[in-house]
This record gives structure tokens, sequence and C-alpha cells, in this order.
């Protein structure tokens, strides 16, 4: 999956849960998002394996579930 497609999909995400994704920094290898104050880290990369995506999806849905 697309970096690019897999933060379109987070904010469809947080925004369905009625709140938002805040990028909060970059670091050498991944960036850090959060929603809800809950941090997602996001890899730097512009492919990003379809197991590491489905992980971070399920984290986005389980924290705006809450």
């Amino acid at each position: 999956m697309k970096k690019r497609d897999l933060v379109k999909r987070l904010r469809k995400i947080a925004k369905a849960g009625n709140t938002e994704l805040t990028f909060v920094r970059e670091g050498g290898n991944h960036e850090i998002w959060t929603i809800r104050g809950e941090r997602i880290v996001i890899p730097r990369h512009r492919e990003i394996n379809e197991h590491t995506a489905n992980g971070i999806i399920k984290k986005a849905q389980e924290v705006t579930k809450t």
C-alpha cells in the first residue's frame, strides 16, 4: 500500500470517529501521528507492507471506537 493512501485512509477513519489525524513529528525511519492522543507510527517509505498497513489501520479503528 502506498503511504499517501494509508494516510488518506487513516484520515477517513479519524473523521468517522469525530476526531482528526494529527501529524506530530518525523524521525529518521518513521513518522508519528496521533488520533485522540494515541500514537500512530507510520514507516517513512513510499510502499508499506500490507501486513504493516493493516496493523496500523486496525489500531486506528480501535482508537476511534473508544
